[in-house]
């Protein structure tokens, strides 16, 4: 009874299987896989007492949907790490194990492997070492300059000023703060996602604490005027008004000078430039007060308790200063393949370019596809090898659309098409060659099979011709 149970189990899910495939218009080659993929994920194996056999999950795992070698365009999600700081971390994964807050020889090596860290960091974006606080990536590292700047502002003001197409780790935190008696202005952008700096400054009064504004968007790319908007906070803005500057996504490709930008905080994840994941930065400008957001020890000056990620920061510091160092050459040879790319996606009928034209991170290439349904363009894509997404990792799941696009002014219907293509360093003309052969070709299968879906969606052979 247990085995026809598990059996009855396994055929609903292949009839589940066999619905995905059909709603996406799957061809042969994607049936294929999806029936490779349910028969190698499950074995029978031997079960306990009685001669009774078990199901149970293949040691090997399932397989992949695609043959060979998959392409991965999702470098906006995260990226690998480069080879030069996994060697870096190495040491402090095996013998280096110390802590850097001990005294002795182990935590004296972890110590100094910890300060050349920070020092490697700040170089990159123009700051002083005893300015940079290591965290435990990105979202800890906004959390912190919001938190810490909005509470240790509150007596002078409550306003925080920001923009609608923010990273979601932005945007939560104010809804967060905003309970507690902040309030938030959110300023809207044009077509392109910018935000007007006059809009900044029409927005600033004598209670505001904070403005916070992304370098770059992780979705459509889209640049923001970010020095002319930390001139006007510091020309405009009421004395203690702080500049926050969400770097994340634009660190790896762009250049940061937090002094030319009159920046204050500023924030930076090791994974979104061939870093390790779990470890990010924030700059804090000299003798600006935060509100510590998490308490301990007096780990990085008092200001982020907790023992620090000394492998983690090691990576991280190594490969900042390996993207800053290759950046030219490498941002030159990327835009390239992307604008190849942006070419041959942009070339089928009812694709749409999202973002600025030219001011945009030159990795990354994000469309709306008329009549068509990202998330299942997106499956299409794995099935035949190409890993993209239709936004930011830290949505998906979500059924809403993105909140990116329509601040932007698109409908739900078209913002639902979304579809970001990200290239990386590692990215090759090979990988390029293949992608604009596949992904054209999927576009115009899921139009294709959206509209006959639209047109007998209950699959009755009615208005099919």
């Amino acid at each position: 009874m247990h085995v026809a149970n598990r059996i009855d189990t396994s055929i609903a899910q292949f009839v589940r299987c066999m619905h995905v495939w059909s709603v996406i218009g799957g061809d042969a080659v994607g049936l294929a896989h999806l029936v490779h993929v349910f028969s190698s994920s499950w074995c029978p194996a031997p079960g306990v007492g009685g001669g009774r056999r078990q199901w149970r999950p293949s040691p090997r795992g399932p397989r992949a949907y695609n043959p060979g070698v998959p392409i991965y365009l999702d470098h906006a999600a995260t990226t690998p790490l480069r080879p030069e700081a996994l060697e870096a971390m190495l040491p402090f994964l095996g013998a280096d194990f110390g802590n850097p807050s001990s005294p002795h020889s182990f935590g004296r090596r972890a110590r100094a492997a910890l300060d050349e860290a920070h020092e490697r960091i700040a170089r990159q974006i123009n700051a002083g070492p005893r300015e940079v606080i290591l965290t435990s990536g990105g979202t800890e590292a906004l959390n912190l300059a919001l938190k810490g700047a909005a509470w240790a502002g509150k007596t002078r003001g409550h306003r925080i000023v920001t923009s609608a197409v923010e990273h979601h780790a932005v945007l939560h935190s104010l809804q967060q703060l905003e309970k507690f008696g902040f309030e938030i202005v959110e300023l809207p952008v044009d077509r392109y996602g910018r935000v007007d700096p006059d809009q900044v400054a029409g927005a600033l009064n004598e209670r505001t604490v904070v403005v916070a504004i992304q370098l770059a968007n992780n979705e459509v790319g889209t640049l923001q005027p970010i020095e002319a908007i930390g001139k006007v906070v510091r020309e405009k803005g009421p004395k203690g008004c702080l500049f926050v500057v969400d770097a994340i996504a634009g660190a790896a490709w762009l250049p940061i000078d937090v002094e030319a930008w009159n920046c204050d905080l500023l924030a930076i994840a090791g994974h979104k430039l061939d870093g390790p994941k779990g470890i990010g930065a924030l700059y804090l400008r000299k003798g600006t007060h935060i509100l510590a957001q998490q308490q301990g020890g007096t780990q990085e000056r008092y200001r982020r308790a907790g023992t620090e990620d000394v492998a983690g920061a090691v990576g991280l510091g190594v490969a900042f200063e390996l993207a800053a160092a290759e950046r030219d050459v490498t941002v030159k040879r990327v835009r390239k393949l992307r604008d190849r790319l942006r070419g041959a996606v942009l070339g089928e009928d009812g694709v749409e370019l999202t973002g600025h034209p030219r001011d945009r991170l030159p990795n990354l290439l994000s469309v709306v596809v008329g009549d068509a349904d990202g998330a299942s363009i997106v499956v299409k894509l794995d099935l035949r090898g190409i890993a993209a997404s239709v936004g930011s990792a830290c949505t998906t799941g979500s059924t809403d659309p993105s909140h990116v696009l329509t601040a932007m002014g698109y409908p739900e219907e078209e913002a639902r098409g979304s579809l970001r293509i990200s290239l990386g360093r590692a990215t090759t003309d090979e990988e390029v060659d293949a992608a604009v052969e596949i992904i054209p070709r999927v576009l115009a299968e899921s139009r294709a099979g959206a509209a006959v879906l639209a047109a007998d969606p209950l699959g009755q052979g009615v208005g099919v011709a």
